[in-house]
């Protein structure tokens, strides 16, 4: 039948269960959903223009006055 047999998978699974344990496949799971939420946070973050944040009050030409030379 090949290896897309719904056999083979079964097995596949019950080995994979056996070899990690079920606490770590958890883990793994939410891991995963975590590294792929990162992922599309920073690709939506580089879409948007980087703007330059100033305190309020302050611009970014202020010159220092003369007592603080």
């Amino acid at each position: 039948m090949g290896i897309f047999d719904w056999k083979h998978w079964i097995v596949l699974l019950g080995v994979v269960v056996l070899i990690f344990g079920t606490k770590k496949l958890k883990h793994l799971g939410s891991d995963l959903g975590e590294s792929i939420k990162g992922f599309r946070k920073a690709m939506s973050d580089d879409d948007k223009p980087i703007e330059l944040a100033t305190t309020p009050g302050h611009s970014a030409q202020e010159t220092p006055r003369k007592d603080q030379a």
